[in-house]
Order: C-alpha cells, then sequence, then structure tokens
C-alpha cells in the first residue's frame, strides 16, 4: 500500500525573490557574516518592528545569550525565565553560569505568570539576591500579559529580554512584539513564520546596545590594523547568504501572517463539532501570528492527546505535544521553580497540529478527517 504523503508540522516555505537575492551574493562575491544584504535586512526587519534597532545574528540562541550579556548578567546570578518554552529559552543562563528560576503560566495565553513572577522577585529581595533580568516568552505567537508584566518588572527595575523567537509579526495594541521590554529577539530557524535557514535577531531602541551587540558577534575585535581584543567574543554574526534568503522571506512576511490565520480558523471551524477540543484564543488587545495552531484535550475525554498524535502519525501527519515545561525536564532538575500546575496539565493535554503556510487545503482536510475520524470511531 502506497504510504500517504508527509504533512509536516511546519516546513520552510520560500516565497520565490529568495534565489534572486542569493544569487546576487555569489553573483558580488559577499560570502561572509558581513555585506549588503545584512544590512538590507536588518533596515527591513527594523520597519515592521517600531523602527527599533536590529543586529542579525546567527541564531534566537545567540540573540538570548547576548541579551543576558547586555543585561549584564554574570556567574551566579539568577534569571528568571518562563518554563513554558523551548530551551533554547533558558540554555543561555546556563551558558553564563547564571541561575534560572523558572515561572509557570496562566490559563489565558499560557505565557508568564505575572503573579508567580512577582512572589519569585519578592523571595530573592528577601535573600538579598534581586533577579538580574527576566527573559518572557511570548509562546505560539501568542502575547504575554503585558501590561501586568512590564509594570511588575520596571516597579523592580528589572529588565526584560523579549523572547518572540515565535511571534514575529505578532502585536499587542498594534505594537509588534519583542519591543516591549529592554532587548527583545526573534528567530528565523527553519520552522519559524519566516527562515534564513538558521539565524535570530537582536532588537532594541538603544543603538549603544545594538552597535555592542554587533561588536561581541564579531569576535569582539578592537579598532586596530591588527587583531587585537580586551574582552570575550562571539562568532555569532548572521551570514550575508542567510540574510539574502531572509531579505526575500520579508517580501511575504504579511501574507504568511494571513495563511497562519486562517489555518487556525480553519481548524477551529471544522474541528467545533468535537466538544473534547478547545482552542487557544486571543485576548483582548492580543494579534497572533498562531505560529501554530494549537489544541487541548479536554480532561475527560476518553481519547488522549496521545492517542491523538500516534493516530495522525499513522497517515504520516506530523504533529507533537506541547512544549514540556523546563522545570519538569531532567536538565534543569535542581533549578527553583514557582509552580502552580498549569503548564504540567497544557503538556499533559495538549497537542500541536500541523500548520505550514505551504499546506494546501487538501492537506488541511487530510488531518480534519483524520481527526473526526477518530472520535467519531
Amino acid at each position: 500500500m502506497k504510504e500517504n504523503k508527509k504533512i509536516w508540522l511546519a516546513s520552510p516555505h520560500m516565497g520565490g525573490g529568495e534565489l534572486r537575492f542569493v544569487k546576487e551574493t555569489f553573483d558580488t562575491n559577499w560570502i561572509a557574516p558581513i555585506g549588503p544584504h545584512i544590512n538590507t535586512f536588518e533596515k527591513q526587519l527594523s520597519k515592521i518592528s517600531n523602527g527599533y534597532k536590529i543586529a542579525a545574528l546567527s541564531s534566537g540562541t545567540a540573540s538570548i545569550h547576548l541579551a543576558l550579556i547586555l543585561a549584564g548578567v554574570k556567574a551566579n546570578d539568577d534569571v528568571i525565565c518562563s518554563s513554558f518554552t523551548f530551551s533554547a529559552s533558558a540554555n543561555p543562563i546556563k551558558y553564563l553560569g547564571a541561575n534560572p528560576i523558572f515561572i509557570d503560566s496562566e490559563k489565558d495565553s499560557w505565557n508568564m505568570c505575572p503573579t508567580l513572577m512577582e512572589q519569585a522577585i519578592n523571595d530573592g529581595i528577601s535573600d538579598n539576591k534581586k533577579p538580574k533580568a527576566i527573559i518572557l516568552v511570548h509562546l505560539y505567537g501568542m502575547p504575554a500579559k503585558l501590561d501586568e508584566i512590564m509594570r511588575i518588572a520596571d516597579n523592580y527595575d528589572i529588565p526584560v529580554v523579549e523572547d518572540a523567537a515565535e511571534a514575529l509579526g505578532s502585536k499587542y495594541n498594534n505594537k509588534q512584539l519583542g519591543t516591549f521590554g529592554k532587548i527583545g529577539i526573534y528567530s528565523f530557524n527553519g520552522n519559524k513564520i519566516i527562515t534564513t535557514s538558521g539565524g535570530g535577531a537582536l532588537v532594541c531602541d538603544d543603538a549603544e546596545i545594538i552597535n555592542k551587540a554587533k561588536f561581541l558577534a564579531t569576535q569582539a575585535r578592537d579598532d586596530a590594523p591588527h587583531y587585537e581584543h580586551s574582552q570575550i567574543g562571539y562568532n555569532y554574526r548572521m551570514s550575508n547568504v542567510c540574510a539574502a534568503i531572509g531579505v526575500g522571506q520579508l517580501e511575504v512576511l504579511n501574507d504568511r501572517i494571513i495563511r497562519k490565520r486562517e489555518i487556525y480558523n480553519f481548524y477551529k471551524t471544522e474541528l467545533s463539532g468535537i466538544k473534547e477540543i478547545a482552542f487557544l484564543d486571543e485576548s483582548v488587545g492580543s494579534f497572533s501570528n498562531y505560529w501554530l495552531t494549537t489544541i487541548l484535550i479536554d480532561e475527560n475525554s476518553a481519547i488522549d492527546r496521545e492517542q491523538l498524535r500516534l493516530h495522525l502519525e499513522k497517515d504520516n501527519i506530523e504533529s507533537r505535544p506541547l512544549w514540556k515545561p523546563m522545570h519538569l525536564q531532567p536538565v534543569f532538575k535542581s533549578c527553583k521553580a514557582y509552580v502552580n500546575g498549569v503548564s504540567g496539565d497544557l503538556f499533559n493535554r495538549g497537542l500541536c497540529l500541523p500548520s505550514g503556510t505551504n499546506m494546501t487545503k487538501k492537506d488541511l482536510e487530510r488531518v480534519v478527517n483524520k481527526i473526526k475520524e477518530l472520535y467519531e470511531a
């Protein structure tokens, strides 16, 4: 029996213009971590980031690492971090020898709980160790409770590093995510809403911070005719070739956002008859790119998340459990965490559905029909 075509969770989707820009890099021999396409990519990314300055880097992880350095985080400092996220949000804390303090989620956006965050801050102050920074993640493109979180962070004078890796194009009160904190970051990994193959960016309205980021990202080479170094640097700058892909991808970003939201609405409409399945909706003021459409299986459902995932997998359809919280990960088991049970429950009951913008209507119908097949059996 012939196997059905693979439906991926999210795969790169080229717009058609990328090859022209990549060809330019070859024709002009700008095959380096410097070049005109990096400059163009940064300028165009700035336009959709409220005019903030941009440093194009090799990954979102590298961007978080530099953001923490620029926020003054050093060894043995405490850094508050969303627990319900991918490990790349937290790993850079450990790169610096600092201590992650994980904060569980609230139920409305699935992002960091402001109440638990403030409790962690006050506990730190009581121990004469105020947290040095906050890494706030906007999960699956959904804005966190920014009013409350930024108010608390400002009250205690703690810089926020906004992890908008999954949230390019998402907004809160019509302002791009990644531009609320002291520093924001984007990711352009292959599964993101646009890609540079591998890449990321650091976002900030302070030109001095961006210039320092670019300096550190190019091995911290001092201004001298020879190679002079007065501090440790990193090889974190984006390649001009990757930036050329990014320039082409930015041409179709708005189309990708529209399509992601169409996919979310298609699933929500088509699966509305299955009462055991719920969707994450936007709160007032929030605009999500719906990077991945996620569903939550009712706790009383006869079919659990894993049964549904395996049922789809049998038909060559990729789906994935929601992120396993960092406070439940073996590598972070010794880290302090403020837990209310929300993210653990979401992990147990939640599933990401295929959400690639290159999916056809036939692909989407196939996913929906397989889900209905299981629930109607």
